[in-house]
């Protein structure tokens, strides 16, 4: 890009030379020189007069095009090469992702993927790109996806100062895009289908993109997912392991659930019948198996106690073994965290948190069933397993339930056997079994001592 390129021709025709400039005379432009040294009178040039109004001009043109605002100041130089944790670990991480950044910076090519959790430094990261671009003359545009879809909105208004599609091709064919906190948005069909347009056609024409999010690229949308891990494409930058990430650990208050592995499950129990043995052993293989390699769904059905929540939990556990992300869930409780996001003292959206849920790469929805019957708590675990069902999401259910008791919308998706696995456990509750068994043991030692007076 020449220097002139960036100006309007009303902005070139506002500059002026130098008056008493031996070169221009005040005009601010001379004829070039051709090779063999004679005058082009076919081509004028900015006089070297002009050289510092020029790049003033252009320089506030490509701050004002690149929308920072006070990310301005955000540059390479202010940031530190380690981050911003104490970690040893995740300052390695974020030393090579910095690394990896400045030298994007340079020579944008591809599409770059800034993943961690929010205090982690990616935003910064990203505008240092941007910044850095700037300062070397060229463009770059920033902006929020919050604020990109705010804008997408406000721009269909009659008093907009910009027509909706003046701005969606401003940001569509940006030479360098930075689209922040993706996956922070609203998730309606609207926004998704705008964020997909927009990411299709810079995907399609190989534009230069920088996106940053929290939100792990396996639980984003399907396509954008795969482009995203499309190692010739894209390449992601972790600020910090994986391993400090909500997907990848278990949640408050299930302090019991990270005991409940497969070296911890005994299909061969006390007072079971070798048919009920040889069904536990079944539910164990299938679980096991799933863990493994997840695909489909699973259906855990039996009374109480019977063992369905135990290989549940052992499944994620070797998800989190395995540094793979995976989600359990206790379907009431989560209700009410979904109800309590609608607080004004949560620190966690409803969006942010449905979203999740929905979208995980693996999911268990324990002790279906016993939710309040509500019309809310029905919709929203109909939209979960809808979501799931449709996007083919790996998912493990348990419940007390028939399928007949289930509604039918859940049930007739659940009892899909292209799709899902209903397996019943006939085995009965472990616990009273132990209880039954240390009782009769007891007994047993009494008539002992008993013989023996």
């Amino acid at each position: 890009m020449r220097p002139m390129d960036i100006l309007s021709g009303a902005e070139r025709d506002s500059l002026s030379g130098s008056d008493g400039c031996a070169e221009c005379g005040g005009a601010g432009f001379v004829y070039a020189l051709l090779s063999n040294g004679k005058t082009d009178y076919r081509n004028a040039v900015p006089c070297r007069c002009l050289q510092a109004q020029i790049k003033a001009k252009q320089q506030q043109k490509l701050e004002d095009f690149a929308n920072l605002g006070a990310l301005r100041n955000a540059t390479f130089e202010k940031l530190s090469s380690k981050g911003r944790s104490g970690d040893a670990h995740a300052q390695n991480c974020f030393h090579t992702a910095f690394d990896a950044a400045l030298k994007y910076s340079t020579d944008p090519v591809g599409w770059l993927l800034i993943y961690g959790p929010p205090g982690s430094g990616k935003t910064h990261l990203a505008a240092a790109i941007a910044n850095e671009r700037i300062s070397r003359g060229r463009p770059a545009f920033f902006i929020s996806t919050v604020d990109l879809l705010d804008h997408l909105r406000s721009a269909y208004k009659p008093d907009s100062d910009i027509s909706y599609d003046a701005l969606f091709e401003q940001v569509k064919n940006s030479p360098l895009l930075v689209l922040d906190d993706l996956g922070s948005q609203s998730s309606t069909t609207w926004a998704q289908e705008k964020l997909d347009q927009l990411l299709t056609h810079r995907f399609n024409y190989e534009l230069p993109t920088v996106i940053t999010s929290s939100k792990p690229p396996d639980n984003m949308d399907a396509r954008l997912c795969r482009r995203l891990r499309d190692e010739a494409s894209c390449r992601i930058l972790t600020l910090e392991d994986d391993s400090s990430l909500a997907d990848y650990c278990w949640a408050e208050g299930l302090e019991l659930q990270k005991t409940m592995t497969f070296k911890t499950f005994d299909f061969r129990r006390l007072n079971l019948s070798q048919e009920q043995q040889n069904n536990l052993e079944q539910a164990y293989n299938l679980a096991f198996d799933f863990a493994k390699s997840p695909e489909g769904w699973i259906l855990y059905q039996g009374m109480t106690g019977c063992g369905k929540t135990h290989l549940a939990a052992a499944i994620v556990n070797y998800q989190y073994q395995a540094q793979k992300p995976a989600l359990f869930v206790v379907v009431p409780e989560i209700l009410d965290h979904l109800r309590s996001t609608f607080s004004p003292e949560s620190k966690t959206t409803y969006d942010q948190l449905f979203e999740r849920i929905k979208t995980i790469p693996l999911l268990v929805l324990d002790d279906f069933g016993a939710q309040s019957a509500t019309k809310w708590a029905q919709e929203k675990l109909y939209q979960v397993i809808n979501y799931r069902y449709n996007a083919k999401l790996p998912t493990v259910v348990t419940t007390n339930l028939r399928l007949e008791d289930i509604e039918s919308r859940i049930s007739s998706r659940l009892a899909d056997h292209k799709m899902s696995v209903p397996f019943l456990i006939t085995t009965p509750d472990y616990r009273t079994d132990i209880r039954k068994a240390e009782t009769e043991k007891t007994a047993a030692q009494k008539r002992g001592r008993v013989g023996r007076l």
